[in-house]
């Protein structure tokens, strides 16, 4: 081999070694800017769809693994006990309401009645002053009698009648006055009663509001005899049949939010001091490669994962082993991508690999 192709043969070897070497440099310097993690999934909300009332199932209006919108009706219950219940409550309001408005009448019966009374006994306070008046006249004339008796000015005829009147006038006042009091007497036992209505009238009113609310109750089991989506997603997991009994809080199915999903990323701790709210990520699922989603990080769990484990580990016993934690962040999903020209339908708990941009 000639000098000159040993020459060339080294350059193009350096060529190559300074070409791996800058691409080597520029992959390294751009896996520095980012964060990653392959122990990450997609979630959503499974919600399990209860009954909040105890009947038989009537029809159910879905199949499993259905797609269905939010408000569709899945299950319907049999209502007939739940509608009685309805009427029943709607029969006891409107006795409570009626009882209200006979309250009402007896209250105000009672209250007319109380200021006749009153008014009556202001009346005979005004017969009592005229009795007085007349028995202070009637005792006058008799003290004058007398004294004209005793010169002989009178007869003993005329001395014996003022003293009848004098005795009659005394009658009349001692009967004015028993009158009086035995009208004072039942003007208050009316107050009283008028006081005791409008207390039954405010009992009355209370039961009104208590019918009221057990008819609300009672109309709020029926609209559940219809058992709807709250959200639109996919329904699965049916526990129940047609003609089975079922009972108030018994789980039917579930209900799973495919629309509305975000990622739930395990970096292990070595890696939060570089990640933070607010970054930008790209997803990929392992389900669709070449599929890339965009996201960010949103917020951090607040705990490792190990604490949230039915049995989370005790470091303060003998045997300790050192392991770096997982610490979850969620990511929420920004857009969605097809993948190969068509739709793509993306399921909670899919695995996903996650890199999150950091510089």
């Amino acid at each position: 081999m000639t000098t000159n192709k040993k020459k060339t043969i080294i350059a193009i070897a350096a060529t190559v070694a300074v070409g791996i070497a800058g691409i080597s440099a520029y992959f390294w310097l751009k896996s520095a800017a980012y964060e990653t993690t392959d122990n990450a999934q997609l979630d959503g909300n499974i919600e399990s769809v209860r009954s909040s009332v105890t009947a038989y199932v009537s029809d159910i209006r879905f199949k499993d693994n259905q797609q269905v919108q939010a408000g569709d009706t899945l299950i319907v219950l049999n209502a007939t006990m739940l509608k009685a219940k309805v009427q029943e409550a709607q029969a006891a309001l409107d006795n409570a309401m009626a009882n209200v408005n006979i309250s009402d009448f007896k209250s105000l019966a009672s209250v007319e009645n109380a200021k006749a009374s009153d008014e009556a006994a202001k009346a005979q306070q005004q017969n009592i002053i005229a009795a007085k008046a007349n028995l202070d006249k009637a005792q006058a004339d008799k003290n004058r009698a007398q004294q004209l008796l005793e010169l002989n000015a009178i007869t003993r005829v005329q001395y014996d009648d003022l003293r009848n009147k004098l005795a009659v006038a005394t009658a009349d006042y001692t009967k004015a006055k028993n009158q009086m009091q035995s009208s004072a007497s039942t003007s208050q036992s009316l107050i009283t009663s008028a006081q005791a209505e409008r207390h039954q009238v405010s009992a009355a009113q209370a039961l009104v509001q208590q019918k009221a609310a057990e008819l609300t109750a009672a109309q709020q089991d029926l609209d559940h005899a219809y058992i709807t989506a709250p959200f639109s997603g996919i329904v699965t997991k049916r526990v129940v049949q047609t003609g089975q009994y079922i009972s108030a809080g018994q789980t039917l199915c579930a209900l799973i939010d495919n629309k509305h999903l975000w990622v739930t990323a395990n970096f292990k701790e070595t890696q939060l001091d570089k990640l933070q709210p607010g970054q930008e990520c790209e997803i990929s699922v392992d389900a669709y490669p070449g599929m890339k989603i965009k996201g960010k990080v949103s917020s951090f769990l607040g705990a490792t994962g190990a604490k949230f484990s039915l049995l989370p580990p005790d470091n303060s016993t003998g045997n300790f082993i050192k392991i770096t934690q997982r610490f979850p962040l969620r990511i929420d999903i920004d857009s969605f991508f097809e993948y190969k020209n068509k739709p793509t339908v993306l399921f909670p708990g899919l695995s996903v690999f996650v890199k999150v941009k950091t510089k």
